[in-house]
């Protein structure tokens, strides 16, 4: 009778606690920089954080406002931020002076160019918002605890007015974790790149869903498609398995455990996918096979690095979902599909010259168990909602529709981490007639 009453007791809370009470995912704007094709998230008076999905940490420069935090050496804070040694750089996670305190060191890494630096943990905040998948709720306050460091060589070939890099890996410094120990939400989070310029911004949701962009329609998570994610002893990187690649229905002829052979990795500081040499070959000659077949009037001129196949676009048929090319298929484990049509298989490189937007590996032999077999870029990942389910451990799908309209934030915010003005306008769809004709809020 005790246990009865026990769970009428619960239950009668649970019901009577005020739903603006309960934890909502934090929200926040992700912008495209037309230079570098990098990412970023807004940080701190117009400063900027880019977007690594395999970085292990959240790093900047040194700011005012940071809090030191002396971490010893062989504390658990310390062995995490170090968990993942970068090539040249020092792992050993403390001071070099024996005569001076033996507090941790952080290595913060620049994923673009390899170069990393010392440097230190520090305590911080940044100020976000809570969303209901439509627009954000409610301001809040995230404690984290970041790397900083001061070196000039840990900014280059970073977009202009970045000033370091959230990583968003499944390790316990990373941005999602830290949210979700902060904010007590869900260990997943939603990504959606956008393609930049006159596509508005794409967005990143901490927490999980949901997220809704069509009126009167369901909430997007409803509708995604699952793959096992996946993580390597040595790498912070998410990994899926892909069982073979293929150009509409037809599968591109690969070396037998091509595929297998180091994985593939997802990577959002590659601005293109990129293929190991003995991917990449058959996987182009493929293509241009399959467009000479469809598209008798295709002509393919001379390539524009990095790229190694490109057409001439008036010889081209462009819709709403791109140029129409065979469209390129990652066979998923789980019998899942993730397919990509034009618009993420061709990019603009000059004037009337369109390339497949799919580059050799560079410094990697055809087979070498060390490196991926594939690196999905973020080009290939624009224009899709993406969730990163850490507690599944699983990747769900989904592209989105053309007619996809413009997703809006507004905060009262001017001057505060994480929330860059008082409109942000955010959008994962290619359709620009359609946010043309958009009322301004």
């Amino acid at each position: 009778m005790s246990q009865l009453l026990l769970l009428l007791l619960v239950l009668a809370a649970s019901l009577a606690w005020p739903a603006s009470c309960k934890p909502l995912p934090v929200v926040v704007p992700v912008t495209k920089d037309p230079v570098t094709s990098l990412y970023t998230i807004p940080f701190y008076d117009g400063a900027n954080l880019v977007v690594d999905i395999a970085g292990p940490l959240v790093w900047s420069t040194c700011q005012r406002g940071h809090l030191p935090a002396k971490f010893a050496c062989k504390s658990d804070t310390c062995k995490l931020a170090n968990a993942y040694p970068v090539p040249g750089c020092s792992a050993a996670g403390c001071g070099h002076d024996p005569r001076k305190d033996r507090t941790c060191t952080a290595y913060p890494y620049n994923p673009v160019t390899g170069a990393c630096a010392a440097g230190s943990l520090v305590h911080t905040r940044f100020i976000a918002n809570t969303t209901d998948g439509k627009n954000p709720v409610n301001q809040v306050s995230v404690r984290a605890v970041s790397a900083c460091g001061t070196t000039k060589k840990l900014m280059a070939s970073l977009p202009l007015g970045a000033s370091g890099v959230a990583g968003l890996a499944g390790t316990a410094l990373a941005l999602p974790a830290q949210v979700t120990s902060s904010q007590k939400v869900a260990r997943k989070f939603l990504l959606c790149l956008p393609g930049g310029g006159s596509y508005g911004d794409g967005v990143a949701i901490f927490g999980g869903g949901p997220l809704y962009l069509l009126e009167g329609q369901p909430e997007f998570t409803q509708s995604l498609e699952y793959t096992p994610l996946l993580t390597k002893k040595d790498s912070p990187a998410y990994y899926v398995t892909v069982k073979y690649l293929a150009l509409d229905n037809s599968r591109v002829p690969l070396p037998p455990r091509a595929l297998g052979t180091g994985g593939v990795a997802l990577r959002t500081t590659e601005p293109y996918t990129t293929l190991r040499t003995d991917v990449y070959r058959p996987f182009v000659a493929a293509f241009g096979k399959a467009m000479a077949a469809q598209w008798q009037y295709a002509r393919v001129v001379k390539p524009v690095a990095p790229f190694g196949l490109c057409y001439d676009a008036r010889t081209l048929v462009n819709a709403h979902s791109g140029y129409m090319v065979p469209s390129v298929t990652l066979a998923l484990d789980g019998g899942k599909k993730w397919t990509m049509a034009g618009v993420n298989s061709m990019v603009d490189v000059k004037q009337g010259t369109a390339c497949l937007a799919f580059v050799e590996m560079k410094g990697v032999k055809a087979g070498d168990v060390n490196a991926p077999a594939v690196v999905v870029g973020g080009f290939q990942m624009e224009n899709f909602v993406l969730q990163f389910d850490l507690e599944k451990k699983r990747l769900g799908f989904l592209r989105l529709p053309f007619y996809t309209p413009t997703y809006r934030f507004k905060s009262p915010i001017k001057r505060a981490w994480l929330v860059p003005g008082e409109v942000e306008v955010a959008t994962c769809g290619p359709d620009e007639e359609q946010r043309a004709t958009e009322p301004e809020p």
